[in-house]
């Protein structure tokens, strides 16, 4: 029993640096994204391209990596993906000699793509490393350091990126986008140290990971109910949670908002609102000992949606602090709607997996049209698309609630 809870711990921790790296890495679209519109000059739709292409990226390459996943398990899956997110770290360099937005939005599909492998692989393996009633407790548990990792990306972003000579006023665009070659460059010995990392812990990890069962299909989760619904939930949420950090640096910005500069936006945005992710994680994986995910995931839901509303019915600071307030509650809906999810699917777990990560992509619509309202009627209420995205998945709660998981079957899986 000792070997084997060893074993499961060996695995358990360079897992969680997984988390904490793709949560460093994807926080920088925060920063890059008032970034982008700067040195480029771009529209608040075009800028919001700079986060919109990860979703495309979830949308078309989460099945297939699915399929490797339980083609040649979770280590290679791993490997091949951080391999990628260096990859798009070299393209990102080449901006410096041809700067262009196309080449940096081509460089961020390659390092979401790598995001991807790694959350195909990381979620469910992080849910499995242990009892199935559990599985709710790891996940948030890990988010939670996916969650140090957002806040550390988003001050590493806005320090290096926003506060950068390159985007003060009067700089060339040249100035920009050198700092933000810089930015990767460090963002690339990062992910060699991680390498490193998943390689000394091979054998720990290969132990425990869990491939497809035989025959297992990815289509079968899309016939499976509650797969559809948790992808659902998984869509408007992440949707919601990127277009309120995407646009609140730039609302801390505006007349509106906070009237602050953007690194100093930058820097509130890392410290509350998704500083409130990574105190509601810990926090969440704490309450999880003693609620049912369903309940906990309802009432973050339902604070979140009047949040939302009461920043749309108020004005400047207050308006702002509200929506900085929604990173607290946001931060145990993504792990509790993946585990109720798994919990529930008569699919697989590789296959449901693959499909809540697909699904991901789909939540582009949120902030696509988000940006589409800020252009057209105000940044100030570009917002209400969150809002009713949280009311969405206070539905799923309360409907996961009323059905209870099929355990043997999660067993099983």
């Amino acid at each position: 029993m000792t070997s084997g809870r060893g074993r499961v711990g060996g695995a358990f921790a360079p897992v969680t640096a997984l988390f904490f790296a793709w949560g460093f890495v994807s926080a920088n679209n925060d920063p890059l994204i008032a970034a982008m519109r700067a040195i480029f000059h771009l529209s608040y739709t075009a800028a919001l391209f700079t986060q919109i292409v990860s979703f495309v990226a979830f949308a078309t390459m989460s099945l297939p990596l699915a399929w490797v996943l339980g083609r040649v398990g979770a280590l290679r899956t791993i490997l091949a993906a951080l391999a990628t997110m260096l990859l798009a770290c070299l393209i990102l360099q080449g901006t410096a000699l041809v700067p262009h937005f196309a080449l940096v939005l081509a460089g961020l599909f390659v390092l979401a793509s790598g995001v991807v492998g790694l959350q195909v692989a990381a979620n469910p393996l992080a849910a499995l490393l242990g009892p199935p009633e559990r599985s709710a407790f790891r996940l948030t548990l890990a988010h939670g350091f996916n969650a140090l990792g957002m806040v550390c990306g988003v001050h590493f972003g806005a320090r290096l990126i926003l506060g950068s000579e390159g985007l003060r006023a009067g700089a060339t665009q040249a100035a920009g986008i050198g700092a933000v070659s810089r930015a990767f460059l460090i963002i690339a010995a990062i992910l060699l140290g991680l390498v490193l990392l998943v390689a000394l812990a091979r054998r720990q990890i290969a132990a425990v990971a869990i491939a497809a069962p035989a025959g297992a299909r990815l289509r079968d989760a899309l016939h499976a109910r509650w797969a559809l619904l948790g992808a659902g939930g998984i869509a408007l949420y992440v949707g919601a949670e990127v277009t309120i950090g995407s646009l609140l640096i730039l609302y801390l910005a505006a007349p509106q908002g906070a009237g602050l500069s953007l690194a100093d936006a930058g820097a509130r945005v890392a410290s509350f609102y998704w500083g409130g992710a990574l105190v509601g994680r810990f926090a969440g994986s704490w309450a999880l000992r003693h609620l049912p995910a369903a309940r906990l995931l309802a009432a973050a839901a339902t604070v979140a949606a009047a949040l939302c509303a009461g920043a749309l019915l108020m004005q400047g600071p207050s308006s702002a602090w509200c929506l900085m307030a929604v990173g607290l509650f946001n931060s145990v809906m993504f792990p509790a709607i993946f585990a109720l999810t798994l919990e529930r699917s008569t699919a697989s777990a590789s296959a449901t997996s693959g499909l809540l990560c697909a699904a991901i992509g789909a939540g582009a619509v949120v902030p696509l049209l988000a940006g589409q309202i800020a252009d057209r009627i105000g940044l100030h209420w570009s917002f209400a698309v969150a809002l009713l995205a949280y009311c969405y998945i206070l539905g799923f709660a309360v409907a996961a609630s009323a059905r209870r998981a099929p355990q043997a079957a999660f067993l099983s899986r």
